[in-house]
């Protein structure tokens, strides 16, 4: 059985379009020319939803200049709000990686607010007479403005979920570091025995560096709130009625709940995507640590016999095809990959800015791609670190102070009553006699008494030390 088309024209050419798609023939030019990543804006609800919210304030301000009929106006606005519904998603078919600078988004989005707007008026889909994409949908816009500010809204929505899944990851590590506050353990530098410190001092160090991105990505996403709505093609305002460009933005804060303003240069601020690279940057900063946290977990659970074995992580399935028993530390490893992919990303961002040239950015489509991603894997792996991994450590206190009190560097601890040289040549006699060092300091060299130890080395002065010289 044939199914129903309609025919849509461009100046390429013909195409007959089945008729149950609400986009048109630009998008199914777009969909045919770019089989890039797989991956359809409309995985993206978000960005979806925020080109719906730039139409919807750009239909706003065009009927109050006097540029759109209240009907025309009345028909996006409905479009536009059955848009964010999310029942129109699967109509957004372009690909996230695309040439033509995100017009193929554009209109997308212009095509499929069209055709649902001409239903509600009466029309049949393809009727563009009455409701066209580019002539009303699209009055007093380029994609050069439509498309980067949408992109910034999404974008800004995305970061404060993301902001939320790092605060779930800060708050598991502080539960932590409450529940293993008097667990006595080891500090190490360069892989060495150092100082003695807590197991719940080494995850609310954990909790603290968390903590510090999610400042710094807060402050990141600030540089999202100024937008170029109104520069239209290159930010002369080429087109857009006077006044359109204040109130379309004013409009635009208010229907997306953000309070995004005009900015200042908008030649400048059309071929400018530095926002991006600091957000990407300091998202890099973050996959950085996260999978130092990761490298950390597993050092520390290694073992179980020949390893560290300080903590134990929640068990997630057999280790090998092989080797019977063997358990691996298989949650922190699929996060370090994929913070390997978001550093890696980060180099698409720095790469695709500086190739801008002139008066607009083309590459911005694989940035959004970069950064859309990079965030919503890094967050799914962080929830599965928090749910699957962290919040079911457990601590082997035993070994952790066992390995304290045996190790060579607690004689740090005696530099103020001995001295330096004095604490190193008993350290070098206890590596290589196996004697301990309390067995020569008090035991047999008689250096300080075992009270003057016992003071010494209490939980709580190890865990936070005072000085004692004498």
């Amino acid at each position: 059985m044939n199914k129903v088309t309609r025919k849509e024209h461009d100046f390429l050419g013909e195409l007959d379009i089945p008729d149950e798609l609400f986009y048109g023939i630009q998008t199914f030019r777009a969909k045919e020319n770019f089989n890039i990543t797989g991956i359809p804006i409309a995985k993206e609800p978000y960005f979806i939803k925020a080109l719906a919210y730039v139409k919807k304030a750009a239909a706003l301000a065009n009927y109050e200049c006097g540029v759109l009929s209240e009907q025309v106006k009345d028909a996006i606005l409905y479009a536009c709000d059955e848009i964010v519904t999310g029942k129109y998603d699967n109509q957004f078919v372009s690909d996230l990686i695309q040439g033509g600078a995100g017009t193929s988004c554009n209109m997308n989005a212009n095509e499929v607010i069209a055709n649902i707007g001409l239903i509600k008026m009466g029309y049949i889909k393809g009727a563009y007479e009455h409701l066209h994409p580019n002539n009303h949908v699209n009055c007093s816009q380029s994609t050069n403005d439509a498309y980067p500010s949408a992109f910034r809204i999404a974008l800004h929505y995305k970061l404060s979920d993301y902001l939320k899944t790092l605060q779930k990851l800060e708050q598991s590590f502080l539960k932590k570091a409450i529940e293993f506050d008097t667990v006595l353990k080891m500090g190490r530098t360069q892989l060495q025995d150092a100082v003695p410190m807590t197991l719940g001092q080494e995850f609310k160090a954990f909790a603290t560096t968390i903590g510090e991105d999610i400042s710094r990505l807060k402050e990141a996403q600030e540089l999202l709130l100024e937008v170029n709505m109104g520069a239209t093609a290159i930010g002369t305002r080429v087109n857009a009625p006077e006044g359109y460009a204040e109130i379309c933005v004013k409009h635009l804060a208010e229907i997306a709940g953000i309070p995004v303003c005009l900015a200042p240069d908008l030649i400048e601020a059309t071929g400018d995507t530095g926002a991006y690279v600091q957000i990407m940057g300091t998202l890099k900063r973050n996959a950085v640590k996260v999978s130092k946290i990761c490298n950390d977990l597993r050092l520390l659970s290694s073992g179980p016999r020949t390893g560290f074995n300080e903590i134990n992580l929640p068990a997630r399935q057999p280790g090998s095809s092989i080797m019977p028993g063997k358990v691996n530390p298989v949650i922190p490893e699929v996060v370090n990959q994929t913070c390997y992919y978001v550093i890696g990303q980060d180099l698409t961002v720095t790469m695709a800015a500086e190739a801008g040239q002139l008066q607009l950015n083309v590459m911005e489509p694989v940035i959004a791609f970069a950064v859309f991603t990079s965030l919503e894997y890094l967050g799914n792996a962080i929830h599965s670190l928090v749910d699957k991994c962290i919040v079911g450590i457990t601590a082997n206190a035993d070994r952790t102070r066992e390995m304290v009190m045996n190790s060579i560097g607690i004689v740090t601890q005696l530099n103020p009553i001995l001295g330096y040289e004095k604490s190193s040549e008993i350290a070098g006699e206890a590596l290589h006699s196996g004697k301990n060092i309390y067995e020569i300091v008090v035991e047999e060299q008689q250096l300080i008494s075992k009270e003057k130890w016992d003071e010494i080395f209490s939980i709580e002065n190890l865990i936070h030390p005072k000085f004692i010289n004498k």
